[in-house]
């Protein structure tokens, strides 16, 4: 099946593979060291006009960005123009400014909304979406910003068992704080 948007997983992960935040190797304020990082943000946060979440990070989401006066990482505004789509069986009313909830299998929502006219669709966090998504087929691309850090535990971007046996590198990029972006597309 052809579809009209991409669904790009974008996740912040340590140098040892974990996406969850057990510690704090992650900052959502930016660094003075990161205005190159807060560049890469903006051009990619250009080229998408949806976001998708799972509930619990729909919900942190929630409770930090609209509240934030003072961002100088542009996800504030990049959130307040995109639409949210947060897949939930629980949630009724998503309590913030361009959002739906979607309350079906995540998988036939994700591959519908691929299907409607649009710019990309980015998928942050939300690891136990991210691990229903990925043996589907629907993930174009994976950008990883790989942070200098070695939490040791956690879990990971992949599911336990699940095998990708070739990725294509489309880009690495590295930035003065010491991350680096890597960008794969599946084969």
């Amino acid at each position: 099946m052809s579809f009209r948007r991409k669904l790009i997983v974008t996740e912040n992960v340590t140098l040892d593979g974990s996406i969850e935040m057990l510690e704090p190797w992650f900052s959502a304020e930016a660094e003075n060291d990161e205005d190159d990082l807060i560049e890469e943000m903006t051009r990619q946060d250009a080229t998408n006009d949806a976001v998708l979440f799972g509930r619990k990070t729909f919900e942190d989401m929630r409770g930090y960005w609209p509240h934030q006066t003072e961002d100088r990482t542009g996800v504030t505004e990049t959130l307040n123009r995109v639409t949210k789509y947060v897949v939930s069986s629980t949630l009724d009313d998503p309590d913030w400014e361009r959002s739906v909830v979607l309350t079906g299998d995540p998988v036939e929502e994700v591959r519908n909304l691929k299907g409607t006219d649009g710019q990309d669709i980015v998928c942050t966090g939300s690891i136990s979406l991210v691990h229903a998504l990925i043996p589907s087929g629907l993930v174009d691309e994976y950008r990883l910003f790989v942070y200098p850090s070695v939490q040791g535990r956690g879990r990971r971007l992949f599911p336990d068992g699940y095998v990708v046996p070739r990725l294509e590198l489309l880009e690495t990029k590295p930035f003065r704080s010491g991350v680096v972006l890597t960008r794969y597309r599946p084969l």
